[in-house]
C-alpha cells in the first residue's frame, strides 16, 4: 500500500459512547447530529423530546417528520437488536400513534432485518419501519466519523394500495396521475432530500425543515387552479406569519411573484400562496403546468425555509401583531 494512503478501520462503539440513555441519546438529539440521520433516512427529522415515557418504559427519541408533521419513534441500542427492543418499537410506535419508527443498533441479526422488511410490506402505508446499524470509521488515527447505514426501510416508491385501485373517482385517478409525474419531475432536480409519495388526493406536501410549517402544492380541479402555498398550522401562525410579513418584500424578489398572503384571514391556518390557472383535463399541457409547480416549488423552498427554520415561534401574539398586513 502506498504511503500516501491511509487504513480506514472500524472503531468500537462503546469508546465513543460508553453509555446509551446518558452518552449516545443526547448526542443523537442535537440538531447537527438528527440532520445526518435524516439524510441517511430521506426524512427531515425535527427533535420533540428524550426519553418520553411510554407506560412503565420510556422511548429514546421522539421526533417529528417535518414534511407530514406526524411522530417519528427512535429507539437505540448500541449492542445486537434483540426481541425486547423489537416489542418496545412497535409498542412506542402504537401508543405515541408514529408515522414511522426507527432502530439503531450497532448490529442487526437477519432475523430482525427480515422482521422490518416484513412490516413494511404487510403493514398500513400509515406506517414504515427502519432498520440502521450505527458505524463507526477512522482513518489511521484521525476523528471518528460516523455512518448510519440504513438496512431496512419502506420501498422508494412508497406502500400506497390505493394505486391502480378500481374504486378511485375518476378525479381521484387524475390527481395521482399529476402528483406521480410531478414527484418523478421534483426528485430528478435533486435539490429537496426527501420527497413524498404520490397520493391521490388534492395536495402534495414538500417540507421546509420546521414542524407545524410546510408546503403544501394544491391541484384543484374544480376551480382549475394549481398552485404552492406555504402553511402555517394555527398553534404557530400567530408568531410565525407576523414574522414572515416583515421580510415580505424580501421574499417576493427572491421568488419573482406577488403573493397571496393570508388569502383567508377567518382561517386559524394560515398560507401564503401562488395560485395559477391550469385544466388538468387538458393533458397537453401537462408538461407545461408541472415545469411551472416544480421551479416554484423549489423557489418557494430555498426562499422560505432558511427563514422558517429561524423563526421565534415563542413570541407573543402581543408582541408581533402589529406587523400583520394584508
Amino acid at each position: 500500500m502506498g504511503t500516501d494512503l491511509g487504513i480506514l478501520k472500524r472503531v468500537i462503539i462503546r469508546k465513543k459512547w460508553p453509555d446509551e440513555a446518558s452518552d449516545f441519546t443526547p448526542w443523537l438529539a442535537r440538531e447537527d447530529n438528527i440532520e445526518m440521520l435524516s439524510s441517511a433516512l430521506g426524512l427531515e427529522l425535527q427533535v420533540e423530546n428524550t426519553e418520553v415515557s411510554v407506560g412503565p418504559y420510556s422511548a429514546d427519541i421522539l421526533a417529528k417528520d417535518a414534511g407530514t408533521d406526524r411522530y417519528v419513534v427512535i429507539e437505540n441500542q448500541l449492542k445486537r437488536t434483540n426481541h425486547d427492543h423489537l416489542g418496545k418499537l412497535i409498542t412506542y410506535g402504537s401508543v405515541l400513534d408514529a408515522s414511522a419508527v426507527v432502530w439503531i443498533a450497532s448490529e442487526f441479526t437477519e432475523e430482525h432485518k427480515k422482521a422490518l422488511d416484513w412490516l413494511n410490506d404487510h403493514t398500513s402505508d400509515e406506517i414504515s419501519f427502519y432498520g440502521v446499524i450505527l458505524e463507526l470509521w477512522q482513518i489511521d488515527e484521525s476523528k471518528p466519523a460516523v455512518r448510519f447505514n440504513v438496512v431496512s426501510k419502506p420501498a422508494d416508491i412508497g406502500k400506497d394500495k390505493v394505486i391502480g385501485s378500481d374504486s378511485l373517482t375518476e378525479i381521484k385517478k387524475l390527481q395521482l396521475e399529476f402528483w406521480t409525474q410531478f414527484r418523478e419531475k421534483l426528485s430528478k432536480r435533486k435539490e429537496i432530500p426527501s420527497v413524498q409519495s404520490a397520493r391521490p388526493q388534492y395536495w402534495f406536501n414538500v417540507s421546509l425543515g420546521r414542524s407545524g410549517i410546510h408546503l403544501s402544492n394544491t391541484a384543484n380541479t374544480f376551480d382549475n387552479k394549481i398552485g404552492v402555498r406555504v402553511y402555517i398550522r394555527s398553534k404557530v401562525a400567530s408568531a410565525a406569519l407576523p414574522q414572515l410579513l416583515q421580510v415580505k418584500e424580501e421574499i417576493e424578489a427572491e421568488i419573482g411573484e406577488k403573493l397571496e398572503w393570508d388569502p383567508n384571514p377567518e382561517n386559524l391556518d394560515k398560507t401564503i400562496a401562488l395560485i395559477r390557472d391550469a385544466d388538468l383535463t387538458k393533458r397537453d399541457n401537462w408538461d407545461e403546468y408541472l415545469d411551472w409547480l416544480t421551479d416554484m416549488t423549489i423557489k418557494f423552498r430555498k426562499t422560505f425555509s432558511k427563514r422558517v427554520k429561524s423563526l421565534d415561534l415563542t413570541k407573543r401574539i402581543d408582541e408581533t401583531q402589529d406587523t400583520e398586513s394584508t
